[in-house]
């Protein structure tokens, strides 16, 4: 039913995009729905393509197409529109399967974090109709979807490796459909040595540990009957193994939570040691305004300490970095004289020498196991003025991997627009698959362009 009625309109992007399936084997619209209140299909008796081609779901797609619908209700992923603003119209039949899949192993929980919707006591588990997610189930989902999917997000709400078997469902998945990025949150108290250690071989290329403070006391504020040196423990043994047995994956975060408790510069200091001395990959502060008793007042948006960490913040970029010189920054140099322009013919392509310093202490990795967070030199075009039209307009590889404080001279080919007139070429280093360095705050260079 539409909203257009109504004075709220709003448009999202999840019906066209992903699926979330619950541990009792039901599939929901989006990663907000804790009491499993918005249903698309089941699992269980329908195929995944007619869930995502069914009629609850195109009817939301032209629902939403109008500016809303009602079967969204409290979803807080809801994206308002102005009151001039028209909604984005999609197709109602996109594509057989979703690129997209979060899976939920259990809604319960090994803790209770302070006035979560998902704690325990919220009764949250008996929403659902299965304890855990049946594992035969789970292999199904992946092997249908599987050849569509980019991406699977394996959490939802719960801890889920409470699941004995949640290790082995990242090994299937990632030994039958290597080419999906598999990626999980876990507060790492359901995890012992052994199972931290196998989850580093099966092949997940991302997982974030949720530790919300830098001392035992102030991290079970939150995260109530949570054992803070089991949680750095389990991290610990990850980071461990990988360097160990010489992997690039999985990558490992730190995800810490601000609150009144744990947002001291001592404390945050001392997580940016631990980071450091752990061997994870990142360290981010997450802002959040609730609870309303809790919540950082120190680090709200719009303060000067919000600005001071805002590139070390997980919302604001891919890949800043709260341990110190681990966020990526280059220099990129062109021996040109100021203000001459690059001449060329219109459907030419010229050749480009450039030095790209290391600015960091992280390495840039010129190759990957799995073709993303390598790093490349990009050329972004840009009219005049500085306007981005095409941020992938060229790349050049690094020739070898670039060290903290190195130089390299990296050559890139760049096509000229077939278009005559003046432009602008921007230079920056790319993660692939991540986020470009001017994202966190590293300096770009840009060259004017005369296309004859």
């Amino acid at each position: 039913m539409s909203l257009n009625h109504l004075a709220t309109r709003f448009g999202c992007s999840w019906p066209w995009e992903t699926l979330v399936l619950t541990c009792d084997g039901r599939v929901v619209c989006g990663c907000a729905d804790p009491y499993v209140q918005r249903v698309l299909g089941d699992a269980r008796t329908q195929s995944m393509a007619d869930i995502w081609n069914g009629a609850p779901i195109q009817q939301l797609r032209t629902d939403l197409n109008g500016g809303g619908s009602t079967f969204c209700g409290d979803c807080p992923l809801k994206l308002p529109l102005g009151d001039d603003q028209a909604p984005a119209e999609r197709e109602i039949q996109t594509g057989p399967t979703p690129g997209r899949l979060y899976v939920e192993c259990t809604a319960a929980c090994n803790i209770s974090c302070f006035e979560a919707v998902c704690a325990p006591e919220t009764g949250i588990t008996r929403t659902r109709q299965a304890g855990m997610l049946d594992v035969d189930l789970f292999k199904k989902v992946i092997d249908e979807l599987g050849p569509s999917l980019g991406r699977v997000d394996f959490f939802n709400y719960g801890e889920t490796f409470l699941h004995k078997r949640a290790v082995e469902m990242c090994e299937y998945l990632k030994q039958h459909h290597p080419q999906i990025y598999l990626y999980t949150s876990t507060n790492g108290l359901a995890l012992d040595e052994a199972r931290a250690r196998r989850l580093v071989h099966s092949g997940i290329d991302e997982v974030t540990f949720s530790v919300d403070g830098a001392t035992p006391d102030s991290y079970a504020r939150y995260r109530q009957r949570g054992d803070f040196e089991r949680a750095l423990a389990n991290m610990r043994a990850m980071t461990d193994e990988k360097r160990r047995s010489g992997r690039d994956v999985p990558f490992i975060n730190w995800r810490y939570i601000l609150f009144t408790w744990n947002d001291s510069q001592a404390e945050m200091d001392r997580a940016r040691e631990l980071a450091a001395e752990i061997g994870v990959d990142r360290l981010t502060w997450e802002i959040t305004d609730h609870p309303e008793s809790a919540f950082s007042r120190r680090f709200a948006p719009g303060t000067p300490d919000h600005a001071a960490i805002r590139r070390e913040i997980w919302d604001d970029n891919n890949l800043g970095n709260a341990i110190p010189g681990a966020t990526p920054r280059a220099e990129i140099a062109v021996s040109r004289l100021p203000g001459v322009p690059l001449v060329g013919r219109s459907g030419a392509q010229l050749r480009l020498r450039a030095q790209v310093r290391n600015l960091s202490t992280r390495a840039f990795p010129a190759q990957a196991s799995y073709g993303r967070r390598l790093v490349r030199l990009g050329a972004q075009l840009c009219t005049a003025d500085g306007r981005v039209t095409n941020r992938d307009h060229a790349r050049a590889w690094l020739p070898a991997t670039l060290e903290p404080g190195q130089t390299s001279a990296v050559d890139i080919d760049i096509p000229l627009p077939d278009s005559r007139g003046r432009y602008r070429m921007k230079l920056d280093l790319v993660s692939e698959g991540i986020d470009w360095f001017e994202d966190c705050g590293s300096p770009t260079t840009s060259l004017p362009v005369l296309v004859w």
